[in-house]
């Protein structure tokens, strides 16, 4: 019985991502309730003392993010949290990233110079930000020549035509051997995707055990691991042990070339 429920609760969750990227039926469904409390504010505010007028033209209903807590992505905030803390403590002159949300980029140009390379290029102006048009595939560096590089959550999605890329079955593969080309020898290489069973969930990402990462770099030496469980809770130098049952977790590494 557990079985088939399972397995029920997995068709549903297949049939929502299916037609949410058209149509947001849990949305919809809340939409009826949160509009009607919508026309209540507004009467409410405009019976208040000191109300603006309010026109119809400059309505601007946003009826979903009323929540008891701040929603956050665990995996996103505690790597970014994390890369930024390393990178600063290592203080590097010159830092690269292949990929990598642009707010930690923002916040990485702080403390030093940023050069970001991702196939959408950034097109913004800072201080310190350098950013390029390029493919995690084919990098636009020589061999062994970065002392401090950053790919954080992106290397699951290459070959995956999500971002626009070439489909390519070996493209999360592809993208750690090129990493592992650039980097300098005593360079760290600051890492991060999602781990538990492997496979492929088309097309938004990939998933790897920590013994395909390890394999994916067996040309570098590791020198930390740290994560984010599937309960949303962040470790700091784990044994890769907790990651062998997990679902979607987070696995932070940072690597070096001997």
């Amino acid at each position: 019985m557990q079985k088939l429920d399972n397995t029920f609760l997995d068709f549903q969750y297949l049939t929502y991502r299916m037609i949410e990227p058209i149509f947001d039926p849990l949305k919809f469904s809340m939409s009826f309730i949160r509009y009607i409390q919508y026309a209540v504010d507004i009467l409410k505010y405009l019976s208040m003392a000191g109300s603006e007028r309010l026109s119809v033209i400059n309505l601007y209903p946003k009826i979903h993010e009323r929540s008891a807590e701040t929603y956050f992505d665990r995996h996103y905030f505690y790597q970014d949290i994390w890369a930024g803390r390393k990178i600063f403590a290592s203080n590097t002159p010159h830092h690269y990233d292949v990929g990598s949300l642009i707010s930690l980029i923002g916040h990485l140009t702080t403390f030093t110079k940023v050069t970001f390379i991702d196939i959408r290029p950034l097109h913004a102006k800072l201080k310190n930000l350098d950013s390029r048009k390029g493919d995690i595939l084919h990098l636009p560096f020589k061999d062994n020549s970065l002392l401090s590089l950053s790919c954080l959550h992106v290397a699951e999605h290459i070959g995956l035509g999500r971002y626009g890329d070439r489909l390519d079955p070996n493209g999360t593969l592809k993208a750690c051997r090129e990493l592992a080309r650039v980097l300098r020898p005593q360079g760290k290489l600051y890492f991060s995707l999602p781990l538990g069973k492997s496979r492929v969930c088309f097309n938004a990402h990939r998933i790897h055990t920590v013994e395909q990462i390890l394999e994916y770099f067996k040309d570098l030496h590791l020198i930390e691991l740290s994560g984010v469980d599937d309960k949303g809770n962040y470790h700091e130098h784990i044994n890769r042990k907790l990651f062998e049952k997990a679902n979607y977790a987070c696995g932070l590494f940072i690597f070096t070339k001997n």
